[in-house]
């Protein structure tokens, strides 16, 4: 089964927390053992797994991508959206967690999040179970 979500991001960074829209796909699966990929199509969105307790883990993601990764260096990309295209690819477009009884084997306080770098945007996350 794939499911796929999607999502309306508000600002031009932001981090989303898609761990519920997760869990919930992984239940309509049915799936009880095996894994969860959870998948971004997009070149200037990713996906990734951390701290979903405080807030604050959140835009300190963001602050130091936003120093790693400069908006006024000389990039030769046309667009104009060459420093998310450079976060993505940092990120990453995909993450694996593993089922057991039916439900997500996060951490105590892990959650899945939608990385936004380029929105406002519509985004599609796709999400695929595989029993094992």
């Amino acid at each position: 089964m794939i499911k796929k979500l999607d999502i309306r991001t508000a600002s031009k960074n932001s981090l989303i927390d898609i761990t519920h829209h997760i869990e919930e796909a992984v239940r309509e699966s049915k799936v009880a053992a095996g894994l969860c990929v959870v998948y971004v199509p997009h070149t200037t969105a990713g996906v990734t797994i951390n701290e979903n307790a405080d807030p604050s883990v959140g835009r300190d993601i963001l602050m130091t991508l936003a120093r790693a990764v400069s908006e006024s260096f000389p990039y030769t990309h046309a667009e104009g959206n060459a420093p998310a295209h450079v976060k993505a690819s940092l990120v990453g477009s995909s993450v694996s967690v593993v089922i057991q009884d039916g439900r997500l084997r996060l951490g105590t306080w892990q959650g899945i999040f939608l990385c936004e770098f380029d929105g406002p945007r519509d985004r599609h996350v796709l999400v695929k179970t595989l029993p094992g």
